[in-house]
């Protein structure tokens, strides 16, 4: 397959992500410019980062004026799962792969065009992950642009409302394997509890710092109480 075939291939792969990135992002979009941001400044935040948890908990880090350390926790902390996906795809990748085809690439590293990536046939071309890319990160971009624009000329009540579509998102993802799970179950409660006790009763905690707490305990909970069977093999 050549470059341009495998860069077309790409592409249209990355059709369904950058649909479902479009209405995804719109939602961030209003939550970045309740935050205080202006669209230009969401639209960027949104070109440079395709982390859609990442984002909404640095909006919040920025809205509360936390520190650039908070912030760096905060983003090591939700977004350590895409250096292990980037570990289990590099194993998918061709001898094309030189280092700098792989720096681009991490940029692309999401859990959608992760899953995407993995379940492709043979070996993975440069071309291929970058036409993927272009289209998730059109998608993005277009969402929070659109939304961020849409936050500044509804009426609040309406961009209130269109706010809780990423929240909605997050929920539709933790739902399904909870209901299949009960550890999993058990350490999404555990990080809701955690949550309200640092809403409601730690106060001066910010909001950055409590979500770096909920995850890490939530997270150390699930492995001490659920541990993951080695297989005998």
């Amino acid at each position: 397959m050549s470059r341009t075939s495998a860069f077309v291939r790409g592409m249209v792969q990355g059709i369904p992500i950058g649909l479902g990135y479009l209405s995804v992002s719109f939602g961030f979009g209003i939550l970045a410019v309740r935050a205080g941001l202006s669209v230009t400044e969401a639209s960027m935040i949104s070109l440079t980062n395709l982390t859609s948890a990442g984002q909404a908990a640095g909006v919040d880090v920025i809205a509360a004026h936390g520190s650039l350390l908070e912030m760096a926790l905060v983003q090591l902390t939700i977004n350590i799962r895409y250096a292990l996906m980037a570990l289990s795809l590099s194993q998918k990748l061709d001898n094309s792969f030189t280092l700098p085809h792989r720096l681009l690439a991490a940029y692309g590293i999401t859990d959608e065009i992760f899953a995407v990536c993995i379940a492709e046939d043979g070996k993975i071309r440069p071309s291929f992950m970058y036409g993927i890319t272009l289209i998730a990160m059109i998608g993005w971009v277009l969402g929070t642009f659109l939304g961020a624009a849409a936050g500044q000329l509804l009426p609040a009540s309406v961009t209130a409302a269109l706010g809780i579509v990423l929240y909605g998102m997050f929920i539709a993802i933790i739902v399904p394997p909870s209901r299949k799970s009960g550890s999993i179950l058990c350490v999404v409660l555990t990080a809701a509890v955690l949550s309200c006790v640092c809403k409601y009763l730690l106060p001066m905690l910010s909001s950055g710092f409590a979500v770096i707490l909920c995850a890490v305990a939530a997270s150390v909970m699930g492995a001490v109480l659920f541990p993951r069977e080695e297989d005998d093999t």
